[in-house]
């Protein structure tokens, strides 16, 4: 399979969770509308940045650094709501705060790839994700935790995250023959990523004990 296929069906994929969403409307909470409305944003990013490959415009890399913004702005509700300790919400917001720096400052150099925007948003992921797994395996009360939604979904955001982020961190450096091969990795990633995200938007709601 060539890198041309795999992007097309790493866009694809884009839409998978967002049917999931759909079939399991009634079932999901505030917080799963949200990540939903996130998912379908990106799946639209996702067909404009292939459409743009595709009628061969040259530069859009400032549609790249407003989605990263928007990124950051949908995780951080999130994972703000997902946290029940207020030390970890406000983590959330402080971390948030300098992700955004970050991504400002590359901003500057707006049609140029953003490559440190990209690894401070990684960055950001990695980190709150790890959190709230250490809070969800050390909920009091018992659940399964592989039937919880969040589960997946946040195993997703951690697995895309942590795979990706030498690609973001490194990508100026990379000579421009290799960059279809590791656009061979984010598609593959992306593809699992949204993967888990569908099996997460698809879990019922569970009862704790």
């Amino acid at each position: 399979m060539n890198d041309y296929t795999l992007a097309i069906l790493s866009v694809i994929s884009g839409v998978i969770p967002v049917i999931a969403a759909m079939f399991n409307y009634r079932q999901i909470d505030k917080k799963l509308k949200i990540f939903t409305a996130y998912l379908l944003v990106s799946f639209l990013f996702d067909v404009g940045f292939w459409l743009a490959s595709h009628f061969g415009i040259q530069n859009d890399m400032p549609c790249v650094h407003l989605y990263l913004a928007i990124s950051l702005v949908f995780f951080s509700i999130i994972y703000y709501c997902l946290f029940f300790n207020t030390i970890l919400k406000r983590t959330t917001v402080a971390l948030a705060v300098i992700t955004l720096i970050a991504l400002l400052y590359n901003s500057i150099k707006i049609w140029t790839y953003p490559s440190i925007s990209n690894t401070a948003l990684s960055i950001f992921l990695i980190v709150l994700s790890l959190i709230y797994f250490y809070q969800l395996l050390n909920r009091q009360e018992y659940v399964y935790i592989e039937k919880q939604g969040w589960f997946w979904i946040n195993a997703g955001v951690l697995f895309y995250s942590a795979v990706n982020i030498f690609i973001f961190m490194l990508f100026n450096q990379i000579p421009s023959e290799l960059r279809p091969k590791l656009f061979m990795i984010h598609s593959s990633t992306n593809i699992i990523a949204n993967l888990l995200y569908s099996t997460g938007l698809l879990c019922k709601p569970q009862k704790t004990t």
